[in-house]
């Protein structure tokens, strides 16, 4: 897999279209969790383009969130982003918004992990630590329980993706949260210096 913009570049891209710090790091959460997936999976050599792919995946939502991933494709291509990955991208948008379908294990990985990660970053700020590091599945799968808590991030979306996957539930939630814990540091350093 062959990208043509550089993390960086493509950071730069995201905070173009993005100035809301929630975005900021949700984009940075499916980055980093995207790059633990793409390790744990054996694609270690395409870990970059599974975090840009990350990054970027929700390039147009705080812009155009009636667009999203309809306006993504054209914000992408003017940036010189390459058709693959703007593919790739928007598949994370299928059943939703769009009707490109997830096909590589990677863009599986993008739709199952997008919507968990804003469940289990959710779960995250009720506790006393305000971090996962501290969390456990079972926290997990409570607060999934729950319909009521973080009621925006789709149940049946993140079945889905496990199903898409061929993981059970609670591996799809144990490896999503130990990818989060994996970068909760670095991510939290890049949001201090943020700076729309």
């Amino acid at each position: 897999m062959k990208s043509n913009i550089s993390y960086d570049e493509a950071f730069e891209l995201l905070k173009k279209y993005n100035k809301e710090p929630f975005h900021i790091q949700h984009g940075l959460t499916v980055s980093g969790v995207m790059r633990w997936f793409a390790q744990e999976e054996g694609f270690g050599d395409d870990a970059e383009y599974w975090a840009i792919v990350g990054l970027l995946h929700d390039i147009d939502f705080e812009l155009y969130p009636d667009e999203h991933c309809k306006k993504a494709p054209d914000l992408l291509k003017n940036a010189g982003v390459g058709d693959d990955m703007i593919h790739s991208i928007c598949s994370h948008g299928y059943g939703i918004c769009v009707d490109i379908k997830p096909e590589h294990q990677m863009e599986k990985v993008l739709f199952a992990a997008d919507e968990l990660t804003g469940l289990i970053g959710a779960a995250a700020l009720m506790r006393p630590s305000k971090s996962v590091q501290d969390m456990e599945l079972k926290s997990v799968k409570k607060k999934f329980k729950d319909k009521r808590f973080a009621a925006g991030c789709s149940r049946d979306i993140i079945k889905q993706g496990a199903e898409m996957l061929g993981w059970e539930l609670t591996e799809l939630m144990q490896k999503t949260l130990d990818a989060m814990k994996s970068c909760e540091a670095e991510i939290a350093a890049k949001m201090e210096t943020y700076s729309a």
